[in-house]
C-alpha cells in the first residue's frame, strides 16, 4: 500500500494509536537519511538530529502520558528504531539506547506495584524513576552507560565502575569512578545514566544508579576510535574520575537493580530486542536500494534487467530468505516480550533472546553480504549504500555477544531448566 508507514513493515499490525506514534518517526525519516552517508564519513553523530528528534516529540515515546510521554510499547520502540535504522542507521543506534534509559524508570516503578520493597524504600524509589521519565518526556537526552572495558570470562557486562559515600559543600552524595567503554551519544547526552557498583559489593545487589551531567566535574570522553559499525553514534564512551552526584540524582538502595529485573520480560539493558530492529531496518535499506539499482540497471546486449541474470537470482534469492529469517526471529522475541497474557516464563524468553539477537544480526549482516556480491566491484567502496551497510551490519556480530555465545548460554538455560525439571518430577 502506497500509504503504509515504514514502521509498519515489521510491525504490520499496529493499532491505530500506533500508527499516530509511528507517523512521528516517519516525519524526521528524509532529514535522517539525507545526513546518513555525512555521519559515516566523518564518524560523528549529526548534531541537529538532536533538535529534530526532540521538536518531533519522540524523546518521550515510550513514556507512559501520565509522565508527559507519548505512551508507546516496546512495539512501538522496534517500529522506530526499524524504520529509523532504514534511514539512519547511527541516528536509530543512539536513539535505541536513549530509550532504553525508560527501563531505568518504569521497570523500579512495577517492582514497588509488586511489592517488592520496604515502605520506607518506596519514596526513593519512586522519586528517582519517575525523574528519569519526566526527564525524557520533557525532551533531555538520556545515554544509557552500563557496559565496560573490564570483562569477565563469565558474564556479558562486569560492573568496576564504583560508587562510595561522600560530602561535597554539605550536600550528601556519592563519589562515581570508573570508565565506560559503550555508550552511544557520548558528547551528545544531557545526561548519563550511569550503572556503577557500591564500593565493597561483588553482587548484584549492589549495582546502583545515577544520572551523571554531560558536563560534570570528572567526566571526560574517552578517544574517539576508529571502528566498524555505526560510525556516527558516537559510542566511544566516557571516564569518570570522582565524579560527585547528589543522593537526589541517584538510586543506591540496596538491591533494587536486581528487584526492578524481577518484573522485565527481557534484559540487562531493557528493551533490547529493539537494537535489532536497527540492524533489520539497515538490512532492508540495502535490499531495496540494490534491488532497485539492479532491476534499473540494463545489459548492453540484450536491453533485459541485470536483476534477472541467473547469478543474481540466485543472491537476491538468498538475501530475501536472510532477509525474512530475520523478520521472523524479531516478530517472534517482539511477540514474547509483549504479548498479553504472557505465553512464556521469563527464563523461556530469555533463552529464545540469547538465541534470536545473533540469528537475527547474523541474517541482517548476510543480506548485506549478498548485495556486495550482487553489486560487484562499483560499490565495493567505503562510502555508498552498500559499503556503509555492510560495515553498519558488521557490528551486530560482536555486539554484546556473538551467535555463537548466544547459542551456548540458550543451551545452557534449557538444558538446566530440563534437568531441574527431571529432579523435580523424581522427587515427588
Amino acid at each position: 500500500m502506497a500509504d503504509r508507514l515504514i514502521g509498519e513493515r515489521l510491525v504490520d499490525d499496529m493499532t491505530v494509536e500506533e500508527k499516530a506514534r509511528a507517523a512521528l518517526v516517519e516525519q524526521v525519516l528524509p532529514a535522517l537519511r539525507a545526513k546518513a552517508d555525512q555521519a559515516d564519513r566523518d564518524g560523528a553523530f549529526p548534531r541537529e538530529h538532536i533538535d529534530l528528534l526532540r521538536d518531533a516529540g519522540l524523546m518521550g515515546l515510550i513514556v507512559p502520558e501520565e509522565y508527559g510521554g507519548l505512551g508507546g510499547t516496546l512495539r512501538d520502540l522496534a517500529a522506530a528504531t526499524y524504520a529509523m535504522g532504514s534511514a539512519c542507521p547511527s541516528t536509530a543506534l543512539a536513539f535505541f539506547f536513549h530509550n532504553t534509559s525508560a527501563s531505568r524508570g518504569l521497570l523500579p516503578l512495577e517492582a514497588i506495584e509488586s511489592g517488592l520493597f520496604a515502605d520506607d524504600e518506596v519514596p526513593v524509589v519512586k522519586a528517582f524513576a519517575e525523574k528519569v521519565l519526566r526527564l525524557m518526556s520533557g525532551g533531555t537526552w538520556l545515554a544509557n552507560f552500563a557496559s565496560e572495558s573490564v570483562k569477565s570470562s563469565s558474564a556479558n557486562i562486569a560492573i568496576a565502575t564504583t560508587a562510595s559515600g561522600a560530602e561535597r559543600d554539605g550536600v550528601q552524595g556519592w563519589e562515581i569512578t570508573g570508565e565506560k567503554s559503550f555508550g552511544c551519544a557520548t558528547g551528545i547526552a544531557d545526561y548519563y545514566l550511569v550503572t556503577a557498583r557500591l564500593d565493597g559489593h561483588d553482587t548484584a545487589d549492589g549495582l546502583v544508579m545515577f544520572l551523571v551531567p554531560r558536563d560534570a566535574d570528572g567526566v571526560t570522553e574517552r578517544p574517539f576510535w576508529d571502528g566498524l559499525g555505526m560510525r556516527g553514534s558516537a559510542n566511544h564512551g566516557i571516564r569518570l574520575d570522582r565524579v560527585f552526584i547528589p543522593q537526589e540524582d541517584s538510586l543506591t538502595v540496596p538491591g533494587a537493580f536486581v528487584k526492578m529485573l524481577q518484573c522485565s520480560r527481557g534484559s540487562f539493558v531493557g528493551n533490547q530486542l529493539a537494537i535489532t530492529a536497527v540492524y533489520v531496518g539497515a538490512a532492508q535499506g540495502v535490499y531495496d536500494d540494490t534491488l532497485g539499482r539492479l532491476t534499473r540497471k540494463t545489459f548492453a546486449d540484450t536491453g533485459r534487467p541485470i536483476a534477472e541474470s541467473p547469478m543474481h537470482q540466485v543472491i537476491i534469492g538468498d538475501m530475501t530468505e536472510n532477509l525474512e529469517r530475520a523478520y521472523l526471529w524479531l516478530r517472534r522475541q517482539l511477540l514474547l516480550e509483549t504479548c498479553e497474557p504472557p505465553i512464556a516464563t521469563k527464563s523461556e524468553v530469555y533463552a529464545q533472546w540469547r538465541i534470536a539477537k545473533g540469528s537475527i544480526c547474523q541474517a541482517a549482516f548476510d543480506v548485506a553480504i549478498g548485495a556486495l556480491k550482487a553489486s560487484g566491484t562499483s560499490s565495493a567502496t567505503m562510502n555508498g549504500t552498500v559499503g556503509r551497510a555492510l560495515r553498519d551490519l558488521s557490528m551486530g556480530l560482536v555486539m554484546t555477544f556473538p551467535p555463537e555465545r548466544g547459542r551456548l548460554e540458550a543451551a545452557s538455560v534449557i538444558t538446566s531448566n530440563k534437568a531441574n525439571e527431571l529432579f523435580a518430577n523424581v522427587a515427588s
